[in-house]
């Protein structure tokens, strides 16, 4: 049913339009590395995360976009070991932008035979960063600082910060949340004060630059969380068919361990 309401979309552009995204279906499970806790206060700085004050340490296979300027093509069973996938080489064409981990960088620099450079991509993007409805001038990489709710913290509410925790206040626990003539209503009754009733998490994916996590939706409410990750039990390369495509070496890994 859903890929017969696609194909009709997609065939009737002139009817429906062109389908540039869709919304996140909420009966789809996210997996993401939580990189905050209840209580704490995040920020983001040069893309490194701390908490309290602390420099978390990146995941091993973190990954950010890069500019590549190709002089020739890439060999495939180069584009293998980078773990680079076609549809990224795609549009890259002789330049463009490629997702790559700290490895993979070392290795593009070092083929000066086909590559002429690998340049970090600037951080300008703060149009679609969280809060939406209030500008804080943070990106994707420079972020914050921002304290995440705590069940029975209690915060002073203000017209700076009532952009960041109206949507926890209003949406996950249930107010009826107001801002008018500079003053905060909760349920009809003026507050300076509120005191969060879950715990909330901040969530962000190894994909430092191509990822929907925190930075874009806020805290993610204790009762969002469906569970935990235990072991990759299938991974298949969608680049390569029957066997060829089976990643071996992710089958039946332990996520724990996937620092």
């Amino acid at each position: 049913i859903y890929a017969e309401g696609r194909n009709i979309i997609n065939s009737n552009p002139e009817e429906y339009g062109s389908v540039i995204t869709r919304p996140v279906d909420r009966r789809e499970n996210y997996v993401k590395r939580c990189v905050g806790l209840p209580g704490q206060t995040l920020q983001i700085k040069n893309h490194i995360v701390y908490t309290d004050g602390r420099a978390n340490k990146e995941p091993d296979n973190v990954q950010y976009s890069y500019y590549v300027k190709l002089r020739g093509q890439l060999p495939l069973e180069f584009i293998d070991e980078l773990g680079i996938s076609m549809e990224d080489i795609a549009s890259l064409n002789t330049a463009g932008y490629l997702p790559l981990t700290n490895a993979s960088v070392k290795a593009l620099r070092a083929r000066k035979d086909i590559v002429e450079s690998v340049t970090p991509v600037n951080d300008p993007t703060w149009w679609d960063i969280y809060p939406l409805n209030g500008y804080k001038g943070w990106t994707r990489d420079n972020y914050g600082p921002i304290w995440i709710p705590k069940k029975g913290a209690t915060i002073n509410l203000t017209m700076d910060n009532i952009a960041i925790y109206e949507r926890p206040i209003r949406v996950y626990e249930g107010n009826d949340l107001k801002v008018h003539g500079g003053k905060i209503y909760i349920n009809g009754k003026e507050a300076k004060k509120y005191t969060f009733k879950m715990d909330y998490y901040w969530m962000m994916g190894d994909n430092r630059h191509n990822s929907l996590d925190s930075r874009y939706w806020g805290f993610v409410p204790e009762d969002h969380i469906v569970g935990k990750p235990i072991f990759i039990w299938w991974s298949h390369d969608p680049d390569h068919s029957g066997f060829n495509g089976i990643r071996w070496s992710r089958l039946f890994r332990f996520v724990d361990n996937i620092k």
